[in-house]
């Protein structure tokens, strides 16, 4: 028997369709997980600041290990008073030891270690103010401090203590 040339083809199979069944759990999981994982913003701010330009800026630790102590000026009161606001509250220097114990113990363990209070004030709060901020911190042994700072860029950054 001779073998012809066209004989042995091979068949054309058609493409099969794409099943996106399941195209829908796919998306509502991601969704899911973006919705767990997204930090949002739970403090509103009180008080106004302005910022002061760095020079030397560097990137923060794990946002989950920072605190934040705002200093500025409040709506109603005279120009030069400043405030420091702790979470969502308006508070005086003798309240920040208690609001770092409360932060460090809603810290998990690992972020307890690499706490970071970032102090965001006005450029024009008096350093007196400050460094009262600073020594309250010492005395909660909150020791690593950083201060926020626009860089060149006009982005947010700070500046490590």
């Amino acid at each position: 028997m001779k073998l012809q040339r066209g004989m042995f083809r091979r068949r054309e199979h058609p493409l099969p369709s794409l099943n996106t069944s399941s195209l829908p759990d796919l998306i509502f999981t991601v969704l899911f997980f973006f919705m767990i994982v997204t930090h949002m913003r739970d403090v509103e701010l009180k008080v106004h600041y302005v910022v002061p330009q760095g020079t030397e800026l560097q990137k923060m630790t794990p946002k989950s290990a920072v605190t934040h102590i705002y200093i500025g000026r409040v709506e109603g009161l005279p120009a030069d008073s400043f405030c420091i606001q702790l979470n969502n509250r308006l508070a005086t220097v003798g309240d920040i030891r208690e609001f770092v114990e409360t932060e460090r113990a809603r810290m998990a363990d690992d972020d307890q270690a690499r706490m970071l209070v970032s102090i965001k004030a006005d450029r024009d709060v008096p350093y007196g103010l400050i460094a009262r901020v600073k020594q309250a911190l010492q005395q909660s042994f909150a020791l690593k401090i950083s201060y926020s700072a626009t860089g060149t860029e006009n982005g947010e950054s700070r500046i490590e203590n």
